[in-house]
């Protein structure tokens, strides 16, 4: 099996800190284990993978997960992605992009450029259907954005602008906008009828010896569509405003680099997961003030890599190089459980807009929907 990241040109070498993520997590995870009451949940008929649930008895049992696919893939797991019909799922990982029907498990559709060299890893970093479901976004390490037609599987249409690896994409509600970060450290609005796109780039000074890469691994676009967010390499996040590309305000307070980011789907709050194990959700109706209710997020023991909220807002969901899915709540920021399950880190994770299931993908060449439900009253 190949490492489950390599390294990324055009970007800050970060290959120390994210390329060795097969490194075993199991003595964190034991230590991580003696505060947590452990759950073998049962498998489903078709699984021959082991997984369980760790529930933390210091809060009420709030939530239940079972495992509902496992897919399997041939490479990497980069990204994971739901329709916003919640019907299907889109995966990306080295040369292709599928898509899963949700409730059968089927691959319903491969996504491959002919125009790729076969021989050569080219891996797709993120996917995102146009609201629609008749498109799919695909950003890679080719620098371009590819809309796929799903109906015929072709090639829709290209954007050409960033100058190097595409970490990050994400469509705007009303299908107008999609938003583009790069390691090039810009992040784009691309406008779906013209193709026309701002280019919003740091506007803070730097110094000509100083080595922070700024470059952009995570862009989020606010529900009204009026905000657009950037995760960036030097630890901060920075949002702009849509309309008039004004620079807004840069949330500082991470130790290490800002991995994913995710607004909350009233628009009121940003989520962001970064490489010090920990996640913030920051309190944006204050923008431009530079004061914000701040609430720190703290079990995991390795780099978080993915996050992400539930449609009805209530949950935080993050992937780690621990190997391990942590549900949150968004009120207090206590971990509610830990799901077990993939044998190598957890790159992506989704929540579905419209149901409560959750996608991972993983450096273990799988990516897995899992269910969540409202715990049965038992007074625990």
């Amino acid at each position: 099996m190949e490492d489950s990241t390599k390294n990324e040109p055009g970007v800050k070498d970060i290959s120390d800190k994210v390329d060795k993520l097969d490194i075993s997590a199991d003595e964190d995870i034991n230590s991580f284990l003696t505060d947590f009451e452990l759950i073998n949940s049962p498998q489903p008929p078709d699984s021959k993978k082991n997984w369980s649930v760790i529930y933390n008895p210091k809060v009420k049992k709030r939530v239940e997960v079972d495992l509902v696919h496992t897919l399997l893939h041939e490479s990497i797991v980069c990204c994971v992605r739901f329709s916003a019909d919640g019907k299907f799922l889109a995966t990306g990982c080295n040369r292709s992009a599928q898509i899963y029907d949700v409730k059968t498990g089927e691959k319903t559709c491969v996504l491959i450029d002919s125009g790729c060299n076969p021989q050569e890893d080219l891996y797709i970093r993120s996917v995102c259907f146009s609201p629609d479901g008749k498109y799919l976004a695909t950003g890679s390490e080719d620098r371009q954005i590819k809309l796929w037609d799903i109906a015929t599987k072709s090639i829709h249409r290209v954007f050409n602008g960033h100058q190097k690896d595409i970490y990050s994409i994400a469509f705007s509600n009303d299908g107008r906008l999609l938003v583009s970060g790069s390691g090039d450290k810009t992040t784009r609005v691309w406008d779906m009828e013209t193709g026309s796109h701002k280019v919003f780039e740091p506007r803070e000074p730097q110094a000509a010896d100083e080595e922070t890469d700024s470059g952009v691994t995570s862009v989020a676009i606010s529900p009204d569509s009026k905000l657009v967010a950037a995760g960036s390499l030097d630890t901060n996040v920075r949002i702009w405003d849509v309309g008039t590309g004004n620079f807004l305000e840069k949330l500082s307070g991470h130790d290490d680099m800002v991995y994913s980011i995710a607004f909350t789907p009233d628009g009121s709050g940003l989520v962001s997961g970064s490489l010090d194990h920990t996640l913030k959700y920051w309190d944006i109706t204050s923008l431009g003030t530079g004061k914000h209710r701040v609430l720190d997020f703290k079990r995991h023991s390795d780099f978080v890599l993915s996050v992400a909220v539930s449609h009805d807002g209530k949950w935080i969901v993050s992937g780690s190089k621990d190997r391990g899915v942590h549900f949150w709540d968004r009120e207090t920021a206590a971990v509610l459980l830990r799901v077990q399950g993939h044998k190598n880190s957890v790159i992506t994770v989704d929540m579905s807009p419209q149901g409560d299931l959750l996608a991972t993908g993983s450096g273990d060449w799988e990516a897995r929907i899992w269910s969540y439900t409202h715990a049965r009253s038992t007074g625990s």
